[in-house]
């Protein structure tokens, strides 16, 4: 059994430990397309559960981040998402550019993995861009 308190469930462990510079990686709410063919963990287990920030805290205590994409429609129409957004990356110096949300659904498509929350919050979905800890 793993000695960590962080991420145990094996897709998700193996997605962080493979995930390089620049790789793109979506934590999404349970409503978010996700493009056929691409690696999908998903931890939704029912509606609202897991919370996207729990599964978004998980992710960034292992994954070294340089920067993050979200919606700007979560601006309005989530505006709690957005500042729990800021609150987690602002002190690990990442900005958060927001972009109309057909582009974030674009910009998704190249991204390594999405890791699906059962989030049930309009816009609660973030790409993180993957950093190096040098």
């Amino acid at each position: 059994m793993r000695r960590t308190a962080t991420t145990i469930n094996p897709a998700l462990s193996r997605l962080i430990s493979e995930t390089g510079h620049t790789d793109l990686v979506v934590v999404t709410d349970a409503g978010l397309p996700i493009p056929p063919g691409s690696e999908r963990i998903d931890l939704a287990y029912r509606p609202g559960a897991p919370a996207f920030l729990d599964v978004l805290d998980t992710v960034l205590a292992e994954l070294a981040v340089e920067g993050a994409t979200a919606s700007a429609e979560v601006a309005e129409r989530s505006p709690h998402v957005l500042a729990a957004l800021r609150e987690r990356l602002e002190p690990l110096g990442v900005e958060i550019a927001l972009i109309p949300h057909d582009e974030f659904k674009r910009l998704s498509t190249a991204a390594r993995a999405f890791v699906r929350s059962g989030e049930f919050t309009p816009y609660a979905n973030v790409i993180l861009h993957a950093g190096v800890v040098y």
